[in-house]
């Protein structure tokens, strides 16, 4: 240790060289400091971060056990891509991948192929790329046109849709919900679909409401489509959220590779899979659904393993950390864990229900989240966003949003419900929002509306 180095050791912590000056914001500092004063430094400015478990906008989790913590310090260095020196680790990964294909009802996981993912966004490129490359392959084989391949979703998907719609030259087709079609249903899908759509994307969990969609439902309509055209269109699910509760909590709701149509799905582990960010899953029904050319081989236990993927380089730890939760609660475990976060989503929703101001769109008999309205002519003194103000000064991050397409004039706020907020904890936070709407129906004048934002982005 060098004497100033020592000598800043002596000087009252706060009074440290870079703690007592400014620290550098864009250009690196010209010399070292202490390891405790970078981190304080840290510390100090985090802090100013809002409690990730009052974040009631996230569906990213934010809580896990200790004996999770350790399995994570102890693989923060592991590579998942670099299957040759961390062949156990590839091992894990391709068991949970199998684990969730069974879950998903696949009817012979060895015969279904999967990977895990950065998160779901990854996850649902992978799935879009190989409805478009077997669209493409197929109308080479026929010797027609590929230049203008669409996708079909709902006017709701989650903006990972749109950039890859973006990113890999693909039309996106959005089918506007509405008051009477408040998910993609299946109605009007005809109007949608021709020679040129690659697919058709289901969400489990609708981000903006926490509803299903029916997939049954747009798989029939599907079917009643190539009856009439020809048209064989196959379907991506977006688990993000339900691929992880809906195995759990609605058992008999038939949504997943028991339907031939699905061809793919994907998920979210760091979502109700439980694992802190970032890790997502897709699994293909057969692995004649994934083109081969999109598949790359590598070495691995003196064989060869298939790889894909987005991202070369990424944490290995998250597939560990899913491995545990697996083993840690199996089945009945997350069955339990699901339902707990599902009841303390009613007990909410039933609340909220009972406050004049309010009217829900759904209670959270999907997945744990729900959202809610002002109910029309209640008052003209106060939105949802000045709710959404109050509970935040409280620590509350309660999300205030205009739906999408078509509902744009509508606004909603949405609480999601995670491992993690205790029914005692949503117990004060149904008292918060009682006390402030309570405050915000008693102003004698509008307040303000200038500067007003949503507190989260679909």
């Amino acid at each position: 240790m060098s004497t100033s180095q020592a000598d800043d050791n002596l000087i009252p912590q706060f009074a440290r060289r870079g703690e007592a000056t400014r620290a550098s914001r864009h250009v690196i500092p010209q010399q070292e400091s202490l390891p405790g004063t970078a981190k304080q430094i840290i510390d100090d400015e985090t802090m100013l971060d809002g409690n990730s478990r009052l974040n009631l906008a996230t569906f990213v989790s934010t809580w896990m056990d200790d004996d999770a913590k350790q399995v994570y310090e102890a693989s923060f260095d592991k590579n998942m891509i670099d299957k040759d020196e961390y062949p156990q680790t590839a091992a894990i990964e391709d068991n949970c991948w199998r684990m969730i294909a069974n879950l998903w009802n696949a009817p012979d996981a060895s015969q279904s192929i999967g990977t895990s993912t950065i998160g779901s966004s990854e996850a649902c490129m992978l799935g879009g790329l190989a409805f478009k490359r077997r669209w493409q392959q197929a109308r080479r084989a026929a010797g027609k046109d590929t230049a203008k391949p669409n996708l079909v979703m709902s006017s709701a998907v989650q903006v990972c849709w749109e950039k890859f719609c973006n990113y890999f030259d693909v039309e996106p087709r959005f089918v506007p919900i509405t008051e009477e079609h408040k998910t993609l249903d299946g109605y009007d899908l005809e109007k949608y679909i021709d020679e040129n759509t690659i697919g058709v994307v289901a969400i489990m969990g609708v981000t903006y409401t926490g509803m299903y969609e029916p997939v049954a439902a747009i798989a029939k309509a599907l079917d009643d489509i190539q009856a009439k055209t020809g048209f064989d269109v196959p379907i991506h699910v977006d688990g993000a959220s339900g691929g992880m509760i809906a195995p759990f909590l609605q058992p008999d709701l038939v949504w997943d590779f028991r339907l031939e149509r699905v061809h793919s799905i994907s998920t979210s582990g760091h979502k109700y899979g439980l694992v802190f960010p970032g890790l997502g899953w897709v699994v293909w029904r057969e692995s004649q659904w994934l083109p081969e050319d999109l598949i790359f081989q590598v070495s691995y236990l003196g064989g060869e393993m298939p790889t894909l993927a987005l991202n070369f380089s990424r944490p290995g730890a998250q597939v560990l950390l899913q491995y545990y939760m697996f083993l840690r609660l199996g089945f009945e475990g997350y069955r339990a864990v699901q339902q707990e976060s599902q009841d303390v989503a009613k007990f909410l929703s039933a609340g909220i229900a009972k406050l004049d101001a309010f009217e829900l769109w759904n209670d959270g008999s999907d997945i744990p989240v729900f959202a809610w309205r002002l109910k029309e002519g209640h008052t003209s003194n106060w939105n949802l966003y000045h709710l959404q103000d109050r509970l935040r000064m409280k620590g509350w991050l309660v999300p205030a949003y205009p739906m999408p397409d078509d509902l744009t004039d509508l606004t909603v706020q949405r609480i999601v419900v995670r491992n993690g907020l205790s029914m005692d904890l949503a117990e004060e936070l149904l008292e918060g929002i009682e006390t402030e709407t309570a405050y915000l129906d008693a102003l004698e004048s509008p307040m303000p509306v200038e500067a007003q934002r949503p507190a989260f982005h679909h």
